[in-house]
């Protein structure tokens, strides 16, 4: 037993060390710094967004204790990330895929508030689909841990005890859980501020709650619910597109929109700019109608 908890301890050992080139130090707020994770060799790193406070004056602490001057590539608040730029080459990690996670699987939480890099041990306590945080950003898949997140650990990585990155911790996205940031949602949204230097979203301009279909609707519809229109933004691209207070909106290009939600999951970045199909339920009949998507500032 002895001689297998050794094992296990070396090679929990030989994980963090494994990451280590990769685990960043990022001061970017007056009180103790966080982390950041490489994200690519030419020098770009991937951390949260709650702890870079300024957009000025950012410093970056590498694993050989070099400090170098970060500039700010963009932020998305929604969930939690930024993206930061520095001129040095660095040493990204082995990502992996969520899709070989499994709940009870050991996993280690790693930061650089400091000099060194730090660690702590957990396990994955829970996964699910996709959700949206508080701020609304999706986030796919739901990645929960057991870990203690320690003060400047946000912005680290979450490692397999084989040495590779499952996703980058945030303590800002769901009071008093430990969750983590998947490849998956990562790689979308350090993409999009790289190409964009924000997260594209789209926006119709209209104000919308759940509403109860009429039942005979409801059947004929195979769906219960959909959104109804409260308000209608003028010089909104909803108003060009002829939407009216008390439309019922219940697909979106093709999709059904039966909640709030679905709404937004379908204003997608990709349709900023395009013409969409908008089936509305008007005066007891369904109509339809294009719209065009525009970007939400």
């Amino acid at each position: 037993m002895s001689e297998l908890i050794t094992q296990l301890s070396e090679g929990l050992a030989d994980a963090v060390s494994a990451v280590s080139p990769s685990i960043l130090r990022v001061e970017g707020r007056r009180r103790l710094p966080a982390s950041g994770i490489a994200w690519s060799t030419d020098g770009v790193v991937v951390t949260s967004h709650h702890v870079v406070q300024r957009n000025e004056n950012i410093m970056v602490g590498l694993a050989n204790g070099d400090t170098v001057a970060a500039t700010v590539v963009g932020r998305d608040p929604t969930t939690d990330l930024a993206v930061l730029r520095t001129d040095t080459e660095l040493t990204p990690p082995n990502w992996l895929e969520s899709e070989n996670l499994r709940v009870g699987r050991l996993v280690l939480a790693l930061g650089r508030p400091r000099t060194d890099v730090q660690s702590t041990l957990g396990v994955i306590s829970a996964l699910g689909g996709a959700w949206r945080t508080g701020a609304g950003g999706k986030i796919d898949p739901y990645l929960q841990t057991d870990v203690l997140m320690y003060p400047g650990f946000s912005g680290g990585a979450l490692v397999d005890v084989g040495g590779g990155v499952i996703g980058l911790n945030s303590s800002a996205l769901a009071r008093g859980v430990s969750v983590s940031i998947p490849i998956l949602t990562l790689r979308r949204i350090v993409n999009a501020l790289l190409e964009h230097g924000h997260v594209r979203r789209g926006y119709l301009g209209v104000g919308v709650q759940t509403a109860q279909l009429p039942k005979a609707l409801a059947h004929s519809l195979d769906q219960k619910t959909g959104v109804l229109v409260i308000s209608v933004d003028a010089g909104s691209t909803a108003e060009e597109g002829g939407l009216l207070l008390g439309d019922t909106i219940i697909t979106l290009d093709q999709n059904p929109v039966r909640r709030v939600d679905d709404l937004q999951a379908h204003l997608s970045g990709d349709r900023v700019g395009k013409s969409v199909s908008v089936r509305i339920i008007r005066g007891g009949e369904v109509q339809a109608l294009a719209v065009v998507v525009g970007e939400r500032k």
